[in-house]
C-alpha cells in the first residue's frame, strides 16, 4: 500500500465519522429559537427547560394580566401542548380531528386552517381521551402528528400540505398523541398504543422529503432496536458496561417482546454538541406482570440514540418488569449542573415512577435517584450502584397475583408526575415540577391479545395520597444535583414555565393563574374574564 492510498483510506475514514457524529443543523429554526420573541418548539429549545428570558412579566406586576383575546377550536375534549409563535404568527392545534390554525397575532384574524379527514373509528383506540400536545416547526414547515398515525408537513405561510408519511396502523391499536420534533435536518415522531399490545418505536424522517431515515424500536431483537451487544452501554454493578447481545429478547418469555409496548409519546431532547436525541419508553404490555416474567427490555427506559443513525449509545432502564403501569416517557430536560464540584453533562428525568433521575447524559452513568413525593413506597429508594429499585413487597402486583388486589400503593398509575411539564431556571438551577399526589388499588388479571382490543389486564381505583389534607398535588422545586426538594407548595397538578424573572406560572384546577417566586413565595389571581373571542 503506498502513502497516497494510504491517506486517502485514512480521510474516507475520517469523513465517515465526522459525518455520523455532526448534525446537520436547520439555522433558521436555531435562530428562532434563540430570538426569545419566538416559541419555535414546544419546550422553547431542544433541551427541554421550557425557560423564557423575557422579563417584561414579573413579580410586581403579574397579578394584572387580564384576558387580552380568546377564540375556540370548535373541539370540546382535552387541549395538550403549547402553540408555537413564530414572529407574528401562533399555530395552534385540536384534539382530534387534529385541527392546525395560523392566527395573525397583528388582528387575530385566520391566515390559513387546515382540518385533516380521519377515519372516526381512530377514536375508539384512542387512550386517554383524543388529545393532541401539539406542533414543530422546522425548514418553513408546520409538522403534524395526525391521530391515525400519518405525520403531515405544511408550508407554514400557506397551510398546503408538502408531503405526509405513514408510521402506524390504528386497525392494530396504533395511534399518536405525541408533538413531532425537529432536529437538525430530521423529524423525530413516536407511537402510542400500549395499552393494545403494540411495538414502541421511535422513527425519524428526512425534512425535506419526508422518506423514513431510520427507525428505533423499544423491544425485539438488537437489530430493529439499532443497538450494538458491544457499543451500546447501560449502567451494571457502578460502572458503564456493553449490553450484550439479544438484550431484549432474553428478558422477555417466547415473543412476547412482539407485544410489549416501549410506547414514546412523550417529549424529546438533543444536544446538538453530542448529536444525541434523548427519549423515555412506555409500559410494558400487559398491566399484568405475571403474564410477562422477566425484565422486559427495554420498556421503561431512556434511550440516547445518535441523530443520524439512530444507533443507541446507551440505555437505562429505571423500572424493570413493570407492575404498576409507570411509563418512562416524561420528557428529559437537558443541563450542565454542578455535581460534587464538578461541571456534568447532565440528563434530569422525573420519572412517573416517582423517583427523580439525574444522568451524564455523554455517557450515561447514573448519578442520583431519589424520591422526589416522599409518599412512594412500591419501592425503598433506588441502587446507584446496580441501578435498580428497592422494592417493597407489600406493594408487588406480582407476588400478590391475578385477582389479588393491591391497596395503597403509591404512587397511582398516572404517576408522581405525569406528562405535565416541569421546567428549568437556569439562574437558580432548580428544576420546577408540577407533581401529583395520588395512590392507587391495582388487581391485576389474565388477559388474552387480539390485534386492535384492549390489552390492559388491570382494574385500578385511585385516590388522593397521605399526609396533604386532601391536596391532588404539589408544586415543587427541586436540586437534581443532589436529589433533594427545595420548597413544596400543596396544589393540583399542571405544567409549568419559568421566566428571567425568576418566578413560574402555572394554572391551577381552580382555574386560577399561581405565580411562584424562586424562593417559593406563591399568590394567586384570576384572570378578568372579559375578552374579545374568536369563533
Amino acid at each position: 500500500m503506498n502513502v497516497r492510498t494510504l491517506v486517502l483510506g485514512l480521510a474516507v475514514l475520517v469523513a465517515t465519522a465526522l459525518n455520523s457524529f455532526l448534525a446537520y443543523a436547520d439555522p433558521q429554526l436555531d435562530s428562532l429559537i434563540k430570538n426569545p420573541s419566538n416559541w419555535a418548539a414546544q419546550a422553547g429549545d431542544y433541551s427541554n427547560h421550557r425557560y423564557s428570558p423575557l422579563k417584561q412579566i414579573n413579580e410586581t406586576n403579574v397579578g394584572k394580566l387580564q384576558v387580552a383575546w380568546t377564540m375556540s377550536t370548535g373541539v370540546l375534549r382535552g387541549h395538550e401542548g403549547s402553540p408555537l409563535v413564530i414572529g407574528d404568527t401562533m399555530y395552534i392545534h385540536s384534539p382530534f380531528p387534529n385541527k392546525v390554525i395560523a392566527i395573525n397575532l397583528k388582528d387575530q384574524t385566520f391566515i390559513w386552517q387546515y382540518e385533516p379527514k380521519q377515519d372516526a373509528s381512530v377514536i375508539s383506540v384512542m387512550c386517554c381521551d383524543t388529545v393532541n400536545r401539539g406542533l414543530a416547526y422546522g425548514d418553513g414547515k408546520i409538522f403534524l402528528q395526525q391521530a391515525d398515525t400519518k405525520l403531515v408537513a405544511l408550508n407554514a405561510k400557506t397551510g398546503e400540505v408538502v408531503w405526509t408519511a405513514q408510521n402506524g396502523d390504528p386497525k392494530a391499536g396504533e395511534t399518536n398523541t405525541n408533538a413531532p420534533h425537529v432536529f437538525g435536518d430530521k423529524v423525530l415522531t413516536g407511537i402510542s398504543g400500549g395499552e393494545f399490545g403494540v411495538r414502541g418505536r421511535l422513527i425519524a424522517y428526512d425534512m425535506k422529503t419526508g422518506k423514513e431515515a431510520w427507525k428505533a424500536y423499544s423491544t425485539g431483537p438488537d437489530n430493529e432496536m439499532l443497538l450494538d451487544a458491544q457499543q451500546t452501554m447501560t449502567w451494571v454493578d457502578g460502572k458503564m458496561q456493553p449490553v450484550g447481545a439479544d438484550s431484549s429478547i432474553k428478558s422477555w418469555k417466547g415473543d412476547q417482546w412482539k407485544l410489549g409496548g416501549g410506547t414514546t409519546w412523550g417529549w424529546y431532547a438533543w444536544d446538538p454538541k453530542l448529536n444525541l436525541v434523548y427519549y423515555g419508553t412506555g409500559n410494558p404490555g400487559t398491566w399484568n406482570p405475571t403474564q410477562r416474567p422477566g425484565d422486559n427490555k427495554w420498556s421503561m427506559s431512556i434511550f440516547a440514540r445518535d441523530l443520524n443513525t439512530g444507533k443507541a449509545k446507551w440505555v437505562y432502564q429505571m423500572t424493570p418488569h413493570d407492575e404498576w403501569d409507570y411509563d418512562g416517557v416524561n420528557e428529559m430536560i437537558l443541563s450542565d449542573i454542578s455535581i460534587n464540584g464538578k461541571k456534568t453533562p447532565a440528563i434530569v428525568h422525573f420519572d412517573r415512577n416517582g423517583f427523580g433521575y439525574t444522568l451524564n447524559r455523554e455517557t450515561g452513568e447514573l448519578l442520583v435517584a431519589q424520591k422526589y413525593d416522599p409518599a412512594v413506597n412500591w419501592a425503598d429508594s433506588v441502587d446507584l450502584k446496580s441501578g435498580l429499585p428497592i422494592r417493597n413487597a407489600s406493594y408487588s402486583t406480582q407476588k400478590a397475583g391475578p385477582d389479588h388486589n393491591v391497596k395503597g400503593i403509591c404512587p397511582a398509575a398516572l404517576g408522581s408526575k405525569d406528562q405535565q411539564p416541569a421546567a428549568f431556571d437556569p439562574s437558580s438551577n432548580l428544576f420546577l415540577v408540577p407533581t401529583n399526589h395520588v395512590c392507587m388499588d391495582y388487581e391485576p388479571f389474565d388477559v388474552d391479545y387480539v390485534s386492535g382490543q384492549p390489552y390492559v389486564g388491570a382494574t385500578l381505583s385511585m385516590f388522593p395520597g397521605p399526609n396533604e389534607k386532601g391536596a391532588m398535588g404539589n408544586f415543587i422545586a427541586w436540586d437534581a444535583a443532589k436529589g433533594k426538594i427545595v420548597w413544596s407548595k400543596p396544589e393540583r397538578r399542571r405544567g409549568s414555565s419559568a421566566t428571567c424573572s425568576r418566578m413560574s406560572i402555572r394554572a391551577s384546577s381552580s382555574s386560577a393563574c399561581i405565580r411562584v417566586s424562586a424562593a417559593g413565595r406563591a399568590s394567586a389571581w384570576q384572570p378578568a374574564c372579559r375578552s374579545r373571542r374568536k369563533a
